[in-house]
C-alpha cells in the first residue's frame, strides 16, 4: 500500500509597488530645474549685490527678466514676434523636406549619388550666415530672405542623416526579400524607408535647431518682426531685459520643438531608442 504524503507549501506574495503618486511625480520633473534656480539665485545676487548701478544696465536681476518678459506678453509683442518666426520655421520645413526623397534617392541609387555628392559636398559646408547678404539681394528684406536661409540651414542635417539611414540597412534584410520576390518599389518602401525613419527623425531633429538658430540670426539683418527683430530692435534702446526675454524666449521654443519631435518620434516609431535620448 501506497502511502500519499501531502506537503502544504505557504507562497509568499510580494505586493505590486505602488505607482508613485501625482506629488512625487511633480517633485521628481521640479528637481530637475535644481540647477537652473541656483544659477537664477546667483545671478540674482552678483546683479544686485556686486554690480554698480551701470553694469546693473547691462546684467540686470532675474526679477526685472520676469517683469519685461511679463510686459512683452501681456502687450502681445512677444507673441507676435515668436509666431512670425515659428511661421517662417514652418514653411522653410516644408521646402526642406525635398531632403528626404534626395537623400533616399542618394542613398539608394549608385548614379544618382555620384551626381549629386559632389554638388552637395561644396554646398554644405557654406554657413546659412554666409547667404544672407545674397538672399538680401535676390529676395530683399522680408519672409523669403528668412526662410530661404531657414531652409539652407534645415536642409542638409535631414540630407545627411536620410543618405546615412538608407546606407546602413542590414544587406541580409534586402536579399531576404528579394529572395522572397519583393519587387525593388516593395523594398523601396516597405524596407528602405520604415528602416531608415529613426535616422530620418533624427536628422529633423538637428536641422529643426540648425534651421532655428540660423533664423535667428536672418532676422537680425534681413526682418521686420520676429524674436530676432525684437533682440535688434531691444539693442538700440538698450533694453537689455528685453533682448534676454528674446534669447530666453528663442531657447524655450527651440526646446519645445525638440521636445515634440521625440514625443512624435516615440509614438510613430515605437522601435527606435534613439528616440528617448
Amino acid at each position: 500500500m501506497t502511502t500519499g504524503v501531502t506537503t502544504g507549501i505557504t507562497t509568499r506574495v510580494t505586493p505590486m509597488p505602488r505607482p508613485p503618486g501625482l506629488l512625487w511625480r511633480a517633485f521628481g520633473k521640479l528637481r530637475r530645474l535644481a540647477l537652473m534656480a541656483v544659477l537664477l539665485c546667483i545671478w540674482q545676487y552678483v546683479s544686485l549685490r556686486v554690480l554698480d548701478s551701470t553694469s546693473r544696465t547691462l546684467l540686470p536681476p532675474p526679477t526685472l527678466i520676469f517683469t519685461a518678459a511679463w510686459e512683452l506678453i501681456s502687450s502681445g509683442e512677444l507673441l507676435r514676434h515668436a509666431r512670425d518666426s515659428l511661421k517662417r520655421e514652418m514653411v522653410a520645413f516644408l521646402w526642406a523636406s525635398i531632403s528626404i526623397p534626395i537623400g533616399i534617392a542618394m542613398g539608394w541609387f549608385r548614379i544618382v549619388d555620384e551626381q549629386l555628392d559632389a554638388i552637395m559636398e561644396m554646398l554644405r559646408p557654406i554657413p546659412p550666415l554666409a547667404w544672407i547678404p545674397l538672399s538680401i539681394l535676390w529676395f530683399g528684406i522680408g519672409d523669403e530672405q528668412n526662410q530661404f536661409i531657414i531652409f539652407l540651414g534645415i536642409f542638409f542635417p535631414i540630407l545627411l542623416n536620410t543618405i546615412n539611414g538608407v546606407k546602413g540597412i542590414e544587406p541580409n534584410l534586402i536579399r531576404a526579400a528579394r529572395c522572397l520576390g519583393a519587387s525593388e518599389a516593395q523594398i523601396l518602401w516597405r524596407i528602405v524607408v520604415k528602416a531608415a525613419l529613426p535616422q530620418i527623425v533624427t536628422g529633423i531633429r538637428i536641422g529643426l535647431g540648425v534651421g532655428w538658430m540660423a533664423l535667428v540670426a536672418a532676422e537680425l539683418v534681413g526682418a521686420n518682426s520676429g524674436l530676432g527683430f525684437l533682440i535688434n530692435d531691444a539693442r538700440t534702446v538698450l533694453r537689455t531685459d528685453y533682448i534676454i526675454v528674446g534669447m530666453a524666449s528663442i531657447g524655450v521654443i527651440g526646446l519645445l520643438l525638440d521636445q515634440l519631435i521625440r514625443e512624435l518620434g516615440r509614438r510613430l516609431l515605437p522601435w527606435s531608442r534613439g528616440m528617448d535620448r
